[in-house]
């Protein structure tokens, strides 16, 4: 290890000493350019193949069984539908003493006909 040292000068030692510097020429060794390489080829990416995520589905109803995710998930959607058919008939007393407060006391729905049926056939 050299040791720099200013002289009187105000370190001329220093100056000369990277002037040497930079006259060397570096190389790197062959086993520094191999790792290079075999990093280089462990990082470069590779061609995917592309699998499609849902194989086209049979026609029919198979076909609409098999979009809907199976047996199970149309199990849900007919749990889904009964329990909603079932609250919607005979509604739970929390349900319906909450209602009102939401709506008022008398909720009705118009459809476009009186009390009579008969009466769309009236001129």
């Amino acid at each position: 290890m050299t040791r720099i040292e200013t002289g009187a000068d105000g370190g001329r030692e220093l100056d000369d000493l990277l002037a040497e510097a930079r006259a060397l020429e570096v190389v790197p060794s062959a086993a520094l350019w191999a790792r290079l390489a075999a990093d280089a080829e462990r990082e470069r990416p590779r061609p995917r193949t592309v699998v499609p995520a849902v194989p086209p589905a049979p026609g029919g109803w198979r076909g609409w069984l098999r979009l809907l995710g199976g047996w199970p998930a149309v199990g849900g959607f007919v749990a889904a539908t009964l329990a909603g058919i079932w609250i919607g008939a005979a509604p739970p007393t929390g349900v319906s003493s909450v209602l009102p407060s939401l709506w008022g006391e008398d909720v009705s729905v118009a459809l476009g006909v009186d009390e009579d049926p008969l009466s769309l056939l009236e001129g």
